[in-house]
C-alpha cells in the first residue's frame, strides 16, 4: 500500500501534473481546493467502482429480516451501508469456500430478496481508505483527479481529454485502457482468476458500470 497517502496528498499529485498550485486543505479557502473538495470523493467512488479492486473488496454474511417480503420471495436481506455501488459483486448462498455464486435473487430498495436462507456477499465497500490502496491504485486515482479537474483548473478542455486518455484510454476502450488497465492487471495478479483478456475486460465493463 502507499504508506502516508491523503485524499489532499493525492490531489496535489493531480494538481502537479496540471502545473497548478499545490493546496494545503480542502478548506484552505482556494479555488483548487474548493473545487477539489467537491469532486474528490466522486472520483474516488468512480475509480473503485471500475473493477473488483482486492483492497476494497469485503464479504460478510448478511443478516435476514425479520420482516416477510411481499412479493414472491421468501426472505429479504438488507445490504450493508458501505456498499459501493449498491450492487453486489457476488452473491452465495452458503459460507462453504469453493461454492459457486448464485443468479435467484433480485434487489429492491437496498436489499436481496431470495429464497435462501443464507446469504453472504462479496462487495466493494465505501469505506475504502486512502491508506489502503496500493501504489498503482493511488497513481490511478491522480490521473482521474488531473482528468477532472484540468477544464476547470486551466480552462483547456483539451488538457481533460489528454489526461481522461492517460487515466482511462480513449472513448472507444469504454473506460478499460489507459493506465487503468494496467492498474487492474496488477491488482489481479495475486488472483488469477481476475486476470481478463481484452474480450472479458469489455464484458466486464459492460456489465458493471
Amino acid at each position: 500500500m502507499a504508506t502516508g497517502d491523503t485524499n489532499v496528498k493525492i490531489t496535489n499529485g493531480a494538481l502537479i501534473l496540471l502545473g497548478s498550485d499545490e493546496i494545503t486543505s480542502f478548506t484552505d479557502g482556494s479555488d483548487a481546493a474548493k473545487m477539489a473538495s467537491q469532486l474528490y470523493p466522486d472520483v474516488k467512488n468512480m475509480a473503485l467502482g471500475l473493477y473488483d479492486w482486492s483492497f476494497a473488496l469485503k464479504k460478510k454474511t448478511l443478516a435476514r429480516s425479520a420482516t416477510a417480503p411481499i412479493n414472491e420471495w421468501t426472505y429479504s436481506y438488507p445490504l450493508p451501508a458501505d456498499i459501493l455501488t449498491k450492487v453486489p459483486q457476488a452473491v452465495y448462498n452458503s459460507t462453504s469456500t469453493g461454492v459457486s455464486p448464485i443468479t435467484a435473487y433480485e434487489i429492491y430498495d437496498s436489499s436481496i430478496y431470495t429464497g435462501a436462507t443464507t446469504i453472504v456477499i462479496d462487495y466493494l465497500s465505501t469505506e475504502t481508505t486512502e491508506a489502503s490502496m496500493p501504489s498503482y491504485f493511488v497513481q490511478l486515482l491522480k490521473y482521474m483527479m488531473a482528468w477532472h479537474l484540468a477544464e476547470p483548473v486551466t480552462d483547456q478542455a483539451a488538457k481533460a481529454k489528454y489526461w481522461q486518455g492517460v487515466a482511462v484510454g480513449e472513448p472507444h476502450e469504454n473506460m478499460r485502457g489507459g493506465f487503468f488497465r494496467q492498474a487492474a492487471q496488477m491488482d489481479g495478479r495475486g488472483r488469477p482468476s481476475k486476470t481478463f483478456s481484452d474480450k472479458e475486460f469489455s464484458l466486464y465493463y459492460v456489465r458493471n458500470i
